[in-house]
């Protein structure tokens, strides 16, 4: 599954999540998969890596939120109750788009940072408010971390060729065209001087 699809995947069922049980089992697996895309996202970049365009920097930036995620994983907990189950994050086979990915990583943690604030504010239990609280200490690593790797991989983005179809117009184009339907207001192609 690409990681953009497994990433809306894991959002949705974070947000479907309604008692504490399931919460902590979605938020486990939301970790689970940022520590996966991240290690693919690594892999990826270092593959690609062109001294020039990505540094050595940005692979060491997707290690090191490998580990966080790993870390933030480790706080909440596999789910006692799963069964041993596979991790949702061992159905990722690729990433068509790092930028875009990253930038989808970023919400999938601030959600899961979000869902563990709320659950620590209901816990009725010390151990589960400091677990979540520790959680959360933890995916807030992770969403330093993906900032920086996006920051780290939108500066390394190649620069747009001008003479490329993008799709949108460039600018002199569109200053282009105004001027000629000034010039032909009636648009008989004739200009408007007849």
């Amino acid at each position: 599954m690409d990681a953009q699809r497994l990433i809306t995947s894991t959002r949705h069922a974070l947000a479907q999540a309604r008692s504490v049980p399931p919460a902590l089992a979605e938020a486990w697996q939301a970790c689970a998969v940022v520590e996966a895309v991240a290690s693919l996202a690594a892999v990826r970049l270092a593959q690609q890596a062109e001294p020039s365009r990505y540094g050595s920097g940005v692979v060491e930036i997707a290690g090191a939120l490998v580990e966080a995620a790993g870390h933030a994983a480790a706080c909440v907990g596999r789910p006692p109750d799963d069964g041993g189950g596979a991790a949702r994050a061992r159905r990722l086979t690729a990433i068509r788009d790092v930028e875009g990915t990253v930038r989808d990583l970023r919400t999938l943690i601030h959600e899961t940072a979000e869902a563990l604030i709320v659950l620590a504010c209901g816990a009725g239990e010390q151990e589960l408010y400091w677990r979540c609280i520790d959680s959360v200490d933890a995916v807030s690593e992770c969403q330093d971390l993906a900032a920086d790797l996006l920051r780290a991989v939108t500066a390394a983005r190649p620069p747009a060729d001008p003479g490329a179809d993008t799709g949108d117009a460039p600018a002199d184009a569109v200053a282009d065209a105004a001027a000629d339907a000034a010039a032909d207001p009636a648009g008989t192609g004739l200009g408007g001087g007849s």
